[in-house]
């Protein structure tokens, strides 16, 4: 048996705007402002969902869901990040684990970190323990210091087995 490892890296970027919540990492998050998008706009998501693409050479997020497709205005996340986990666990693919950040000058996401684990891994299925979230600030400085976007990345460690490896 011969096992293929493989890592994928992700990110996205949200300008913020007017609102009173926004969405990371598939949780609900009160806020005087919230994040544009086509879609719910979860940079956390988003991030992950690119990493696990990439570690499978299975491409981006835009390319399986374009914002320029209707059917994909304000598409909650989750079902994206559902998708493309239903997709790359046909193929035999595993998580071994997943290491994200956030960068946030506010809110402080302290408080929502073991929420946000819990609902990515309850999303993805596997274990929360397979989960790092790391949030930062931008120490008001650029796009993130001025409150002006949000961003997230992600990297993730997968594994298949039975892989054929070439030379």
């Amino acid at each position: 048996m011969i096992e293929q490892l493989r890592i994928g890296i992700g990110h996205d970027t949200h300008r913020l705007g007017t609102g009173n919540y926004m969405m990371i990492g598939g949780v609900r998050i009160e806020y005087s402002r919230t994040l544009l998008g086509h879609s719910d706009a979860d940079v956390l998501l988003h991030a992950i969902s690119d990493a696990l693409l990439g570690a499978t050479g299975c491409g981006d997020i835009g390319e399986m869901f374009p914002d320029t497709e209707p059917t994909n205005a304000n598409i909650d996340s989750a079902i994206i990040l559902k998708s493309i986990c239903s997709k790359i666990y046909s193929e035999n693919w595993k998580v071994i684990n997943i290491d994200t950040i956030i960068f946030a000058e506010k809110p402080k996401f302290s408080p929502y970190k073991e929420k946000i684990r819990n609902r990515i891994a309850e999303i993805i299925s596997i274990n929360p323990s397979q989960i790092n979230i790391k949030a930062k600030t931008g120490e008001h400085i650029g796009i993130i210091g001025r409150e002006e976007a949000i961003s997230a990345q992600c990297v993730a460690l997968l594994y298949k087995k039975n892989a054929t490896v070439g030379n």
